[in-house]
């Protein structure tokens, strides 16, 4: 089947040879450049080779991982984002590395974002996890502390250093985690409806495990009854401009997934409980949210 570029091109091609024939004069010769590639068709063969690069690049990265080169392996994958691939080969690239992410991130295994501590009389879990701008949450999975009240002077910690941050997109319901600007994972979500879930910059505020729902007359709905929405954990927002007051927005689970991936909520943004409470061990308070329409 022709395209449409082509199929113009063949009709101006036809209107020049019949003007010059009435002319009397033979058609302008031009010298040999290559062939001409329309906008559309230069963008379609980026994307294309774009892909090719990224599954090659998949490739090497899948290769790296099964011989438990894991970081190198990261970087491979994030080397195959960087092509540009087509949609379909960039979410199949995602899924991959963001579960491998995950695994480097929670596990005890050395990675560059990760430093070792030694720990000083006085210190605690809870605050050297704030010195680093680290969750109590992954201090203690990096440490596999099973009594992270009794930590002594001496003891070596792995301390997870890097820097996440949240971009929550309405359009698309989605929300992508990165780590030190790159690529962590992306989760899909629910947002408000008639777009009541506000744009802008803000950050995690409060963080709470079973969080009790705060309705609109007072009302408190504990956390455990049929009537609390709000899953099994929240990342309240704090809005970054002091002249705007977000109180009550934030991100937390849902105990209805067929709601996640559409705009229903009342304007918070939800997750399945599962990862909600995935996001809750990465990030910790202070966590940069930007959310664009």
């Amino acid at each position: 089947m022709r395209t449409r570029e082509s199929l113009v091109a063949s009709i101006t091609v036809g209107l020049i040879a019949c003007m010059a024939a009435v002319a009397d004069e033979p058609l302008p010769t031009a010298p040999m450049a290559g062939p001409v590639v329309s906008a559309p068709a230069a963008a379609t063969q980026e994307v294309a080779a774009g892909s090719a690069t990224a599954a090659q690049l998949r490739a090497e990265a899948e290769a790296l991982q099964s011989s438990n080169k894991w970081v190198e392996a990261r970087e491979k994958y994030w080397a195959a984002l960087d092509a540009k691939p087509a949609e379909a080969v960039r979410l199949a690239i995602e899924e991959r590395l963001g579960k491998l992410n995950l695994e480097l991130a929670r596990k005890p295994w050395p990675i560059p974002e990760k430093i070792v501590y030694t720990v000083q009389p006085g210190d605690s879990v809870k605050r050297i996890a704030q010195k680093n701008g680290c969750t109590i949450e992954l201090m203690i999975e990096n440490n596999e502390l099973a009594n992270p009240d009794k930590i002594l002077p001496g003891k070596r910690l792995k301390v997870f250093t890097g820097k996440f941050a949240v971009a929550v997109n309405k359009t698309r319901n989605d929300l992508l985690l990165t780590l030190n600007g790159r690529f962590f994972k992306r989760y899909r979500v629910g947002t408000g409806k008639y777009g009541k879930t506000p744009a802008g910059a803000f950050i995690v505020g409060d963080r709470v495990k079973e969080p009790a729902w705060y309705k609109d007359d007072g009302e408190v709905v504990l956390y455990g009854t049929k009537e609390n929405i709000l899953g099994t954990r929240w990342l309240g927002l704090k809005t970054t401009n002091t002249a705007e007051d977000v109180k009550g927005y934030g991100i937390h689970g849902t105990w209805e997934n067929d709601s996640i991936g559409k705009a229903e909520s009342s304007g918070c943004i939800r997750l399945r409980n599962e990862d909600v409470e995935e996001l809750y061990v990465l990030v910790p308070g202070g966590t940069a949210v930007e959310i664009q329409e």
